[in-house]
């Protein structure tokens, strides 16, 4: 999925007009780019968390030289998906598989999250 069929989803689910939903995604993705530059950790209960790890400054290599390069320190973003999203995904995948001839199923059925 793009962030325009996001922003198209969440018109419609909402009843938006384009502009309004482009906005209101970018608002979310504003407020959690935000927390984790200030080192805080977002928790959506069902959903799953994003937290920043922290990559210590390390020794690598050119793959083309081999010459050793000196890597520095990073932080970067982690998603860790919670319990009720892996059970969900899993249901949907087995409902599928089993069902794929059937379109009134209720995987077929399903939304996905609105964030």
């Amino acid at each position: 999925m793009t962030k325009a069929e996001l922003v198209e989803d969440v018109a419609r689910a909402a009843e938006l007009t384009k502009k309004d939903a482009e906005r209101l995604v970018e608002i979310v993705f504003e407020s959690i780019i935000e927390t984790l530059n200030h080192g805080e950790k977002i928790e959506l209960r069902g959903f799953g968390s994003f937290r920043v790890r922290e990559r210590g400054a390390r020794r690598g290599r050119n793959p083309k030289t081999g010459d050793p390069v000196s890597i520095p320190a990073k932080r970067v973003p982690y998603f860790k998906p919670g319990k009720e999203l892996k059970e969900l995904i899993n249901d949907d995948n087995s409902n599928a598989t089993s069902t794929s001839n059937n379109s009134s199923t209720l995987a077929d059925n399903r939304q996905p999250p609105v964030l």
